[in-house]
């Protein structure tokens, strides 16, 4: 039998292994507590809706609560501001739509930079977003989309678009659709999307833009009718609608309305991937898919974190330039 080592020995032999053999604190599992999923809209709304169908589903798979919090306000910015502040940890997440690259373009100062403070993680969902003229019948009605623009061209801004404010997305997708079709038309606000439906029953305004999920019952009870639709794709829930990027050869015309997880910048990178992978998990569950498709949206992912942090930069790239191209006034 060896004899026993002094015990200063073995501290002293100790100290000599490499640092790896060492012990090393044991690291903490995650998420370790429940996890807050802010939303910047009011209770309700599509993204409010959107959040509150996966949250069970993620934290089925992350074995802890997600809790969806509403932070509305100022176009969502008050939520990615809660975002962009909160610990580095994984255990605040926010689910960011398309109006979180409008806001980036429309406000002059914001309290958070939403290229170097947010993370882009996993995309849910999609919606295009659908130009809408009234029935057949109702005054000064519209056919198709190429009476439109021969009406637009001959007559420019003698035609009404409703939207849901200055600066919304639908502002936006407007001008957008205008520019790319070398067309002008006078943009009309309303409150609200009931409101602009009503202009448009009443013949105030000949068009509106929305997200189709916004508009289907309009749609499929003759109340509206479909010109064209602003996904580069034609939508699954409106597959007879060209869309703008077929009616004016221009393949790369690709506008939709998206819903991604999004955390604080700098969290660390095992965590990410845990948060994409769980997404991507929860996305693909046939029951989610019809869940999702039930509500208006389209499921969608993207190959890698990489791909969709460009096409979110990029869109942020693109409405600062419509914004400037519309001389809409910067908040």
């Amino acid at each position: 039998m060896m004899p026993a080592l002094p015990r200063r020995a073995l501290l002293g032999a100790a100290a000599l292994l490499p640092l790896g053999a060492q012990a090393q604190p044991a690291r903490r599992a995650w998420p370790d507590r429940p996890i807050r999923f802010l939303q910047g809209f009011a209770p309700g709304g599509a993204t409010d809706i959107i959040a509150r169908t996966i949250a069970p589903a993620m934290a089925a798979e992350f074995g802890h609560p997600v809790v969806v919090e509403n932070r509305p306000g100022a176009g969502g910015t008050l939520a990615a501001e809660a975002l962009a502040r909160a610990p580095k940890d994984g255990h605040t997440l926010m689910l960011i739509n398309n109006g979180f690259a409008v806001s980036a373009a429309l406000y002059r100062r914001l309290p958070y930079d939403p290229v170097a403070d947010v993370e882009p993680v996993s995309m849910v969902c999609s919606v295009a977003l659908v130009l809408l003229a009234g029935p057949a019948g109702t005054p000064d009605a519209i056919a198709n989309f190429a009476e439109l623009r021969r009406r637009a061209l001959a007559a420019p801004e003698r035609l009404n678009v409703a939207t849901v404010g200055v600066g919304s997305t639908q502002h936006l997708v407007a001008e957008a659709v205008q520019a790319a079709g070398n067309f002008r038309l006078t943009h009309f606000p309303y409150r609200g999307t009931p409101a602009a439906l009503i202009g448009l029953r009443n013949a105030e305004v000949q068009l509106v833009v929305e997200p189709v999920s916004a508009v289907l019952g309009q749609i499929r009870d003759g109340g509206a009718r479909p010109l064209a639709v602003t996904s580069r794709e034609r939508s699954p829930l409106l597959p007879d609608v060209p869309t703008v990027a077929e009616l004016l050869g221009q393949p790369d015309f690709d506008i939709q309305t998206w819903y991604t997880v999004a955390a604080p910048a700098g969290t660390p990178e095992e965590v990410l991937q845990r948060i994409d992978e769980v997404t991507r998990q929860v996305v693909a569950q046939p029951e989610m898919r019809a869940r999702l498709l039930e509500l208006g949206v389209a499921p969608r992912s993207f190959a890698t974190r990489a791909e969709l942090r460009a096409m979110v930069h990029g869109e942020i790239g693109r409405w600062t330039r419509v914004v400037a191209a519309a001389r809409i006034e910067q908040q």
